[in-house]
């Protein structure tokens, strides 16, 4: 059995829970053995191995969900002459369609490997990624970042997107160490309803949770009740699909989702933005976890996630960055500070934190191994500097972090990943 290493600060915080002054954990093959008072962890198991005073020590932060592949984006966007930032939804899925038809795939490889070590920078230790293709996996090779690795799945004509499903639930059984497979039937926009059953029989007869994106912006309600709008003017030709285009549904996304089968406990929902409150009670009904992209939104235009309705109904949430397609950066810390403003204090600091942590492990389904330092989980944490005073800091601790953290130490897996010099 390999030894066990200590580590103390002024505290020891998993948000949602009273911080412990002088607090430890104690960690041993890459998990979490025990944690609590550094004076009694000190008696037990030795002096500490990593002592940092005037610090927190917290998990690591749980981005529900990003494209890490899309990480060179800007750089990508810059040299293909499109370096302009969209005014509606549809010009932005247009530019990305550009950009990416220019892209070979061992950027795209590199892309997701710098996406990974900018997550493990700023903390986050655990990710909702989606992956379009399958060869992609590779990038994650001998990474300790955790997390669950959704295939994407797009498409309209049922005889292309067999093959497509056949190998995305191959490539799936090949995700391994410490991240989990899982299918991410794209949007309302981009996948026919006679597609739909199929993934849903899919997702149970493999275990592959799923996360979809959902209401995002008006134009998806466009395209969904009537079959009109800018997705079926611009994107639609642009991509070879106006003979798919169906007849007027007079439907919502979320209600074409939960039709199909793809509404469920096991189910992510990125974005909803547009959701109405009959869709909310839906999702609410089905166990379906939000996960909420604030700066995302803004950068798109698309409006703000109705939060004060979703917590009104206990919907469980959790928070992600998306891509840097539509955000300046990987770090839910930024996430973070900016949903503080957005949201108008709808959700309090304490509260953002826990969507970053326990709310994005549960959102994932892995809330057994990763969101909060506990005995037998994986031994993710972040150490965060304090300036001033820290003995009298109390229920401050949530707000003071929002305000000013930066990770001076990550560890995923009990492996030291990023060490900044104070």
């Amino acid at each position: 059995m390999n030894e066990i290493t200590l580590y103390t600060a002024s505290w020891l915080y998993n948000p949602g829970r009273p911080p412990i002054a002088g607090g430890a954990v104690a960690v041993q093959d890459g998990r979490v053995l025990t944690v609590g008072p550094a004076t009694e962890l000190v008696m037990r198991f030795g002096p500490s191995r990593a002592d940092f005073p005037d610090c927190v020590i917290m998990p690591g932060f749980v981005n529900a969900h990003t494209h890490l592949e899309l990480t060179h984006f800007p750089a990508w966007r810059l040299r293909g002459g499109m370096d302009y930032h969209p005014h509606r939804f549809v010009d932005w899925i247009v530019q990305l369609v550009k950009v990416r038809r220019g892209i070979q795939p061992a950027e795209t490889l590199e892309s997701l490997k710098a996406g990974i070590a900018a997550c493990l920078r700023a903390g986050t230790t655990c990710v909702g990624d989606i992956v379009t293709s399958p060869e992609l996996l590779a990038g994650f090779a001998g990474s300790p970042l955790a997390g669950r690795v959704y295939l994407e799945l797009i498409g309209q004509d049922p005889a292309v997107f067999e093959s497509r499903l056949h190998a995305v639930l191959e490539a799936a059984q090949t995700v391994a160490g410490p991240r989990q497979p899982g299918l991410s039937p794209h949007a309302p926009y981009t996948l026919a309803s006679a597609l739909l059953p199929g993934i849903a029989t899919a997702s149970r007869q493999h275990g592959l949770p799923l996360s979809v994106h959902l209401a995002e912006s008006v134009d998806e309600d466009r395209l969904l009740f009537d079959s009109t709008g800018p997705l079926a003017d611009e994107l639609y030709p642009l991509v070879g699909w106006k003979g798919y285009l169906s007849p007027p549904r007079r439907t919502t996304p979320a209600h074409f989702f939960d039709e199909g089968g793809l509404l469920g406990p096991s189910t992510l929902a990125v974005h909803c933005v547009h959701l109405t409150p009959a869709d909310a009670q839906v999702l609410k009904q089905r166990g379906v976890t939000i996960c909420l992209c604030p700066r995302s939104n803004e950068r798109l235009a698309v409006g703000h996630a109705p939060v004060q309705l979703f917590k009104k109904l206990e919907m469980p949430l959790c928070i992600g960055t998306d891509s840097l397609a539509s955000n300046d950066s990987l770090s839910l810390w930024d996430e973070l500070r900016f949903a503080l403003d957005a949201y108008n204090g709808v959700v309090a600091p304490d509260e953002l934190l826990q969507l970053a942590t326990s709310g994005g492990a549960a959102g994932l389904g892995m809330s057994e191994q990763v969101g909060s330092l506990e005995e037998g989980k994986r031994a993710d944490l972040q150490v965060l500097p304090l300036a001033g005073q820290v003995h009298d800091l109390g229920g401050n601790l949530a707000e003071l972090l929002l305000q000013s953290g930066r990770p001076l130490a990550v560890l995923a897996g009990g492996q030291s990943v990023f060490k900044q010099a104070r």
